[in-house]
């Protein structure tokens, strides 16, 4: 076996060994990896090396103006009147609670990218609607739980623009984020109709009940109060399909070169121009003087998610650099899978680091491998790109330890937690089998 594939087992041991028996936050276990990496790899001259690379790396810089803008939707109450709107058309269903959970939580991953965030945002409207509608607590949050994570699958989420990055590293070739974006799309359709069948199972077989009527909001009153809100994914998402749709032709014509220049701009001004509108449509909603306070709440918590990503992305450089990734893949190659047995086993690796690694991390460290593997398996490579972010930054989110989804869910929905990790097995079995049947394209996938 060689020594490379050694330096990744090491690797895991050391993040699992600090993150669940030294009970140390995953940012310091992915510093203590990273530091480690360098001795093995004989790199450790080069330690501010990969930290400058990093450091200039746009992509991440674009995800974390992102859970900014999440924070501000979540200052500003954006989502709380978007939330009413589809409670006041669905709450009068037999398990309009929890339709309303999907949909909602799809509408915020749609901005913000963000699982937990997602959960935070949502589910303090929605976990109580579908307990006071007959849903158990623990369902409840394994609802809002697995609704929430497709905020990690769903554009412009942090970890889509990771696997972007390892797609371009593949490929040698810069592919455009409005197409890769169109793509996910594709991908996270399935997802979401998954989501939609599993919770009207579930709410068959509990005998859920509508909304009582006094629950519901008046749909004239919930539009007239939302509806500038619901043009959030549109103001966000319009330059990109803009891109996609007329770069070739429209803007290539215009533009020029310039149109190029355009394409590689999206992610850097769309979180702001969805915050100022946000703050703009929303500015009796909230007081000026909370922002400040909302916003340092903001640095406060997303510095952890910042270092671990940050860390995350110096062992994928060192990995690339010291071709770590490049070896490990040709080891699973010669093991001459074919695509179809690939399809079911790398989900389930990538489950079981989900259980100590952050989607992001996962995908920056053995994305271009995974792609690789499943390229020279005859697989197509685009398709392993775009199903990361599902096998990944969504299925973190539902796998203990680091569930931080189920987790945000349960304290809301105030559900005792065997009887949540129970059920939420059953949500994670479901999406593991949908992506193994997404990557042995089964599905037709926009774009694809």
């Amino acid at each position: 076996m060689p020594v490379e594939v050694w330096y990744i087992v090491v690797l895991l041991i050391t993040i699992s060994i600090t993150f669940l028996v030294c009970k140390r936050p995953i940012y310091e276990c992915m510093f203590y990896g990273y530091v480690l990496m360098l001795i093995l790899t004989g790199e450790y001259r080069n330690f501010w090396v990969y930290i400058e690379k990093t450091s200039k790396d746009t992509l991440f810089y674009a995800i974390i103006a992102f859970l900014a803008l999440a924070k501000i939707l979540e200052a500003t109450h954006a989502i709380d009147s978007v939330v009413n709107v589809i409670l006041s058309i669905l709450g009068r269903f037999k398990g309009g609670a929890a339709y309303t959970a999907v949909i909602g939580s799809t509408f915020m991953g749609a901005l913000s990218g963000s699982g937990a965030g997602n959960v935070a945002a949502t589910g303090v409207f929605t976990i109580p609607a579908m307990i006071r509608s007959g849903v158990p607590a623990f369902l409840a949050a394994n609802i809002e739980s697995a609704c929430s994570t497709m905020g990690n699958m769903i554009p412009p989420a942090g970890v889509i623009l990771t696997a972007l990055a390892c797609y371009n590293e593949f490929s040698g070739t810069e592919m455009s984020q409005s197409r890769f974006w169109f793509v996910c799309w594709g991908v996270a359709l399935w997802f979401i109709l998954q989501r939609i069948l599993t919770a009207y199972l579930f709410c068959r077989y509990y005998k859920v009940q509508p909304m009582e009527q006094k629950d519901i909001p008046e749909l004239g009153n919930a539009l007239r109060a939302g509806w500038k809100n619901l043009l959030l994914p549109l103001i966000v998402l319009l330059p990109f399909l803009v891109d996609y749709f007329f770069k070739a032709t429209f803007l290539t014509a215009r533009l020029g070169a310039g149109a190029g220049k355009l394409s590689g701009s999206l992610l850097i001004f769309t979180p702001g121009l969805g915050a100022a509108y946000a703050l703009l449509v929303n500015r009796k909603e909230y007081k000026k003087s909370e922002l400040p306070d909302a916003m340092q709440k903001f640095v406060n918590g997303i510095v952890p998610i910042g270092a671990t990503v940050f860390f995350a992305y110096c062992i994928g450089n060192l990995f690339s650099a010291t071709e770590v990734g490049a070896v490990f893949g040709e080891f699973i190659k010669r093991l001459h899978l074919s695509a179809a047995a690939i399809a079911f086993i790398i989900p389930l690796i990538t489950a079981i680091l989900g259980m100590i690694l952050p989607g992001s991390a996962q995908i920056r460290i053995f994305g271009s491998t995974i792609i690789s593997v499943f390229a020279a398996a005859g697989g197509n490579p685009l398709l392993a790109a775009v199903m990361l972010p599902a096998i990944t930054g969504a299925m973190e989110g539902m796998t203990p330890p680091l569930a931080l989804c189920m987790y945000t869910a349960m304290g809301i929905a105030g559900s005792k937690m065997k009887e949540t990790l129970l059920n939420c097995l059953i949500w994670v079995g479901l999406h593991y089998l949908l992506s193994v049947v997404c990557l042995l394209g089964i599905l037709p996938i926009m774009g694809i």
